[in-house]
C-alpha cells in the first residue's frame, strides 16, 4: 500500500479507485507520514506549496486535477526527479464553449436583457438593441489545444481569427508577433494562455487601451494574465467596452469594482465545470497515479518533467 497526500478535494469515485492502491492522507486533517508519502493528488488552484514539497523526501509523482499547473514548482520537481502530470485535452471543448458563451453574452447583452425580462420592465418598453457576434475579428492569446478548440467553434460565427503566441504556427489564421498590435486590430481578445511568470499581466494597460472603447476582453485562462487594476480603470473610464471573466487574480475574491459594473460578466472559474468533463479530469488524475505505480510511467506529464518518463 502506497501513501498519497491529498491536497484539496477529490470526488467519491476518485477516492474509491485510489483506496485500492493508496492510504490517503488529506492535508489539513492531522499529521501525515512525510517520509512515506510517495504521491500527491492536487489541483491547479492549490498546487503544492514549496514547504510541503520540500518536506516529502520520497515523493515520486504529483498528479494535478486541471490543465493549468502554475501553482506547482515544476522546475524544482524536475530537479528532484519528481514527475508532474495534469489533465489536458479532456477539458478542451468545455472551456472553449465557455469562451464562446462569454463572447455571445457580452455582444448580445445577455445579463441586462435577462434582467429586463425577469424584472417586468419589458411591460414598459423593449430592451435596447445589442450587437451581433457574427463576422467579428477575434484575437486569441495562446493558440494551444484549447485555443484551437475555440478557433474551431468560432467558425460557426464566421470569425476572422488572429492569434498571438511566442512562435508562429502552421495555421491559416493571422499571426501577430506583438500582442499590442493584435489588440489594435481585433474586436474581441480571448485569453487562453497558461499562467506563470512568463505571462504575468501580459494583458497590461497598453494592450487594454489598444483593444479600445468598443473592444471586448474575455479571460478563461488565469487571472494573473490580466492586470486587474488596469482593467478596472479602463472599464470605469470607458477605455474598454466590455469584459467577460471566468478567472481572477485573487480568486475566489473578485474586486468589488467589477461586481458593480454593467459592462462586465463574472463567472466563478467554471470553464470546465460540467459533470462530464470533471469526471473525465478526475479519471485522468487517478489513471496517472495508478499507471506510475504499475509501470513507472505516466500518461500526461507536463512538459517540464516529460524527460523523466
Amino acid at each position: 500500500m502506497h501513501n498519497l497526500l491529498q491536497i484539496g478535494d477529490i470526488t467519491d469515485v476518485m477516492r474509491s479507485r485510489l483506496e485500492v492502491a493508496f492510504k490517503i492522507h488529506k492535508l489539513g486533517e492531522g499529521d501525515y507520514p512525510n517520509e512515506k508519502i510517495t504521491h500527491v493528488a492536487t489541483n491547479g488552484h492549490d498546487g503544492v506549496p514549496a514547504e510541503i514539497m520540500a518536506g516529502l523526501p520520497n515523493l515520486k509523482l504529483i498528479s494535478c486535477y486541471g490543465v493549468g499547473y502554475d501553482a506547482i514548482d515544476t522546475n524544482k520537481a524536475a530537479e528532484r526527479g519528481i514527475l508532474v502530470t495534469h489533465t489536458p485535452n479532456v477539458l478542451n471543448a468545455e472551456v472553449a464553449s465557455t469562451a464562446i458563451l462569454l463572447m455571445l453574452a457580452s455582444y448580445r447583452n445577455f445579463l441586462t436583457d435577462e434582467a429586463h425580462a425577469r424584472s417586468g420592465e419589458w411591460e414598459n418598453g423593449n430592451a435596447p438593441l445589442s450587437y451581433s457576434a457574427d463576422n467579428r475579428k477575434v484575437g486569441i492569446l495562446g493558440l494551444g489545444r484549447i485555443g484551437q478548440a475555440i478557433a474551431d467553434k468560432l467558425e460557426a460565427f464566421n470569425a476572422d481569427i488572429h492569434y498571438h503566441t511566442r512562435n508562429k504556427k502552421e495555421v491559416l489564421y493571422t499571426y501577430h508577433a506583438s500582442l499590442k498590435d493584435m489588440a489594435k486590430v481585433v474586436d474581441v481578445l480571448i485569453c487562453i494562455t497558461p499562467g506563470g511568470p512568463s505571462t504575468n499581466q501580459i494583458v497590461n494597460a497598453e494592450v487594454i487601451d489598444a483593444l479600445g472603447q468598443e473592444g471586448r476582453l474575455i479571460n478563461v485562462s488565469r487571472g494573473s494574465v490580466v492586470d486587474e487594476t488596469a482593467l478596472v480603470a479602463a472599464l470605469k473610464e470607458g477605455r474598454l467596452g466590455y469584459a467577460a471573466l471566468d478567472v481572477f487574480h485573487g480568486e475566489p475574491r473578485i474586486p468589488d469594482a467589477l461586481k458593480t459594473m454593467s459592462n462586465v460578466i463574472l463567472l466563478p472559474h467554471v470553464g470546465s465545470a460540467t459533470h462530464e468533463t470533471r469526471a473525465a479530469m478526475g479519471a485522468l488524475v487517478v489513471d496517472n497515479l495508478l499507471e506510475q505505480i504499475k509501470s513507472g510511467q505516466v500518461i500526461t506529464s507536463v512538459p517540464e518533467t516529460a524527460h523523466l518518463t
